[in-house]
């Protein structure tokens, strides 16, 4: 027979065993990546600038990355241009309660996000809808004062004039004048957002010109460089050539980064300037990505 002395113990054994078992679980939070993919120094980033958006995205492509280009996301003036890295703002739903949890005033997420923002940041401000409205000229004078070095938003802007005249580059889906927050809020500063199907991260290298934005990921920012920067060397020749020599450009175009023939007319054009496949990764068997 069990002594109830026994019978006791082993119930409070039970129970503690219980417990501290299910102490992990209760406390466990969901698992959340990180918020950067890496670092691009600014030396990097002064060479991506140098870039046109085609190159970029055409490297990412060859590499077998998604879709790196915002769309929609268009040059508010001729002269816009941007390159810097990804300063990132998210905006929700218009909601009471969040607008009243949301950090009031000067401490609202959209001013931290601001305040990120120098000469080598591009500013990118996620929107709910793309006719919505980020901002207009008296919250972006503070992105004049800090000199940014871009805007970019799926989003729509207002004031434009008054924008234009500030002088920092600005891409956006449209312009607009109606205000945003009947419609949304800011709600969190440098966190991967999406823009228009586009992941972007803090710290992505971003690249506006007037062909549109491309995103170009910190992990693999190098390699692109050398992808585009090879591709634009290459058509740069293909040009030369076909304006001496004027004719269909099918003989030499389109091309394969990685896939160039040594024999092919195309190989045969780059060896007479100097480039083969012992300092080009353009050619077959000479991919290093």
């Amino acid at each position: 027979m069990i002594s109830s002395a026994f019978r006791l113990s082993s119930m409070n054994i039970s129970r503690s065993f219980i417990k501290s078992a299910a102490a992990p679980s209760m406390a466990r939070s969901f698992a959340t990546g990180p918020q950067s993919g890496g670092e691009i120094s600014d030396e990097l980033l002064g060479r991506l600038g140098q870039l046109s958006t085609q190159a970029l995205v055409d490297g990412l492509w060859v590499m077998g990355w998604p879709n790196a280009q915002i769309d929609g996301s268009r040059a508010l003036h001729p002269s816009h241009k941007c390159v810097g890295r990804a300063v990132t703002l998210q905006f929700v739903p218009a909601r009471p309660d969040i607008a009243q949890d949301k950090p009031p005033a000067g401490e609202s997420p959209e001013y931290e996000a601001f305040e990120k923002c120098g000469p080598n940041e591009v500013l990118v401000m996620a929107s709910v809808g793309k006719w919505d409205s980020v901002g207009g000229d008296i919250k972006f004078l503070r992105l004049k004062q800090l000199n940014v070095g871009g805007l970019v938003t799926d989003g729509s802007v207002r004031d434009t004039d008054e924008i234009i005249n500030y002088g920092f580059p600005c891409f956006s889906y449209s312009t607009t004048a109606r205000q945003g927050p009947a419609f949304m809020q800011p709600w969190k500063c440098n966190d991967v957002v999406n823009m228009g199907g586009v992941a972007v991260r803090p710290g992505d290298a971003i690249v506006g010109d007037q062909d549109g934005v491309v995103v170009v990921p910190a992990k693999v920012a190098e390699k692109v460089y050398s992808i585009a920067h090879g591709r634009e060397e290459i058509e740069e020749i293909v040009k030369e050539e076909l304006t001496k020599n004027p004719g269909p450009p099918g003989k030499y175009y389109p091309f394969m980064s990685g896939k160039i023939k040594v024999d092919s007319p195309l190989g045969q054009l780059l060896a007479t300037k100097g480039i083969t496949p012992e300092n080009s990764n353009q050619f077959e068997g000479s991919a290093d990505w």
